[in-house]
C-alpha cells in the first residue's frame, strides 16, 4: 500500500498529459527533460541549504512533475532506450543527494535550536541512506527477476511528502526548523519502513527459487557483463 493512492496518481499523470504531448510534438529528448529536472532539484537542495525552504519545496514539487514527464514523453514518443533508463536512475540518485545534504547543511549551519542539531542532522543522514536503499532494493531485486514495487514511500510519496510541506509551512512556526526536522524525521521513518517491506517481500518472492547463479553474481562487478557482451 502507498501513501498516495494510485487513482490520485493516474488523475495527476492524466492531468500533466497535454503537457507531455506537446513536448512529444515539439521534439524535446526525454534526457534532455530528465537533466533540466536534475539542475532544478539541484537547485531544490542548494536552496534547503541556504534556509529558502519554501522555494525549495517548489523546486522539489517541479523536479518530481519533470521526473514523469521524462517517462511519459519516452513511452509515448517512442524514446525508451536502455542508457535512457540507465541516466534517469543515476540523476534521480544525485537529486536525492543533493536535497538531503541541503537539509543537513541547513540542519548544521542554520538557526535550528541547539539541542535539536545533533537529532536533525542525523534525521537527514537516515533518511538520505534511507531513500538510496529504496531505489537499491528495487533495482536488485529486478535485476534478479523479481518486481518489487511494494512500499509506502516510493519515490513519488517521498517528493511529495517532503515538497509540499516545505512550501506550505517553510521552516515552520515558532522555533526556526523544528517543523521541518519532524518531516525529515517521518520522511527517514517511512523510508526505512519501505526499505523493510522490500526485503521481506524478495525474501518472500524468493523462498524455494534457485540462488543466482556464480555468473548472475561476478556480473556485477563493473564491466563483467559488457566484457561478456563483446565475448571476452
Amino acid at each position: 500500500m502507498n501513501v498516495i493512492p494510485q487513482r490520485v496518481k493516474d488523475g495527476f499523470v492524466a492531468l500533466i498529459g497535454p503537457l507531455g504531448r506537446a513536448l512529444i510534438r515539439a521534439g524535446v529528448d526525454p534526457n534532455t527533460i530528465t537533466t533540466v529536472g536534475t539542475l532544478v532539484v539541484v537547485g531544490s537542495g542548494v536552496a534547503f541549504g541556504t534556509g529558502a525552504i519554501r522555494l525549495g519545496g517548489l523546486l522539489l514539487l517541479i523536479s518530481g512533475i519533470c521526473d514523469l514527464l521524462d517517462g511519459q514523453v519516452a513511452r509515448q514518443g517512442g524514446k525508451m532506450t536502455t542508457f535512457g533508463a540507465f541516466y534517469d536512475s543515476t540523476l534521480d540518485r544525485v537529486g536525492e543527494g543533493a536535497v538531503f545534504a541541503g537539509l543537513i547543511f541547513y540542519f548544521l549551519t542554520g538557526p535550528v535550536p541547539a539541542d535539536l542539531k545533533p537529532r536533525a542532522i542525523a534525521a537527514g543522514l537516515v533518511a538520505l541512506v534511507a531513500s538510496f536503499l529504496v531505489s537499491y532494493t528495487r533495482a536488485r531485486a529486478e535485476a534478479l527477476g523479481v518486481e518489487n514495487k511494494v512500499g509506502i514511500a516510493p519515490r513519488a510519496e517521498r517528493i511529495v511528502f517532503l515538497g509540499v510541506p516545505a512550501l506550505v509551512l517553510g521552516a515552520g512556526p515558532g522555533r526556526p526548523g523544528v517543523v521541518l526536522f519532524w518531516i525529515v524525521a517521518v520522511l527517514a521513518l517511512v523510508s526505512a519502513i519501505t526499505v523493510i517491506q522490500r526485503v521481506v517481500h524478495v525474501a518472500r518472492v524468493a523462498r524455494g527459487a534457485p540462488p543466482p547463479s556464480p555468473i548472475s553474481k561476478r556480473e556485477t562487478l563493473p564491466g563483467v557483463a559488457a566484457a561478456r557482451r563483446r565475448g571476452h
